[in-house]
């Protein structure tokens, strides 16, 4: 057998041995121990030839498996016909069984944890602060409102495309929306609400938003709705 890997490649001897048990293609219920364990022993002295520090949990695993290769050996002659032998071999199969599933439970988790840094998120912030007195939302049309209207949009979104949450590679900033949103309006003077959300995606609607009520704030644009229930119009400031 090749032993071209180092013990560092391994997270603990009975890493090591998991690997050693596949490569040689053994059922992991039914390890040929003598065959294991001499693999093993033959690459723990293969690494020390190469002057490599041995930690200290590998021999022991070492000192494990010949105890348990020189119990499979000794003849059994004070057993009775009916009463069965414990397998030697059961508590090495079960360590190995459980650290199986920890390790491919650890594997779940880090590809989880990969996928989740990929995860765009942001902290509730009051929105209300983007929005006074002096802005010009017209009527008898409110923040609520338009944040009711804001939701119900999104609801509509819902039902044709789920939204985005994933990081675009490139930043929807609320400047930049203000920025189109000005463009837009110096085009056609006036739109509506939901016009000014082109893009379906977590990020571009928050941002559009936040946009739209910055504006308002600072006089850039004006919000309007003649009726209840009515479209809401956003027009450039006269």
């Amino acid at each position: 057998m090749n032993f071209d890997l180092k013990i560092s490649d391994f997270e603990g001897p009975l890493d090591l041995l998991l690997h050693l048990i596949k490569e040689s293609k053994m059922d992991i219920f039914d390890i040929k121990i003598e065959e294991i364990a001499d693999q093993y022993l033959k690459y723990i002295e293969h690494q020390e030839a190469l002057n490599l520090e041995i930690a200290s949990e590998y021999l022991v695993l070492a000192a494990e498996l010949l105890e348990i290769k020189s119990k499979l050996l000794l003849p059994n002659e004070k057993l009775e016909e009916e009463e069965q032998e414990e397998d030697p071999r059961e508590a090495l199969i079960n360590r190995l069984l459980e650290y199986e599933s920890y390790k491919e439970i650890t594997k779940e988790l880090k590809e989880k944890e990969s996928i989740r840094k990929e995860i765009y998120t942001k902290a509730p912030s009051n929105i209300k602060e983007y929005i006074d007195n002096d802005a010009n939302i017209k009527s008898d049309l409110t923040l609520d409102d338009l944040i009711e209207a804001f939701q119900k949009f999104l609801e509509r979104k819902k039902q044709t495309k789920p939204l985005n949450t994933k990081v675009t590679e490139k930043e929807i900033t609320v400047s930049s929306r203000r920025r189109d949103i000005a463009i837009l309006l110096k085009k056609k003077r006036r739109v509506s609400f939901q016009e000014l959300f082109p893009v379906v995606s977590k990020e571009y609607v928050v941002a559009t938003f936040l946009a739209i009520l910055e504006m308002a704030k600072n006089n850039e644009l004006t919000i309007t709705q003649n009726e209840t229930f009515d479209d809401i119009i956003c027009e450039v400031r006269q």
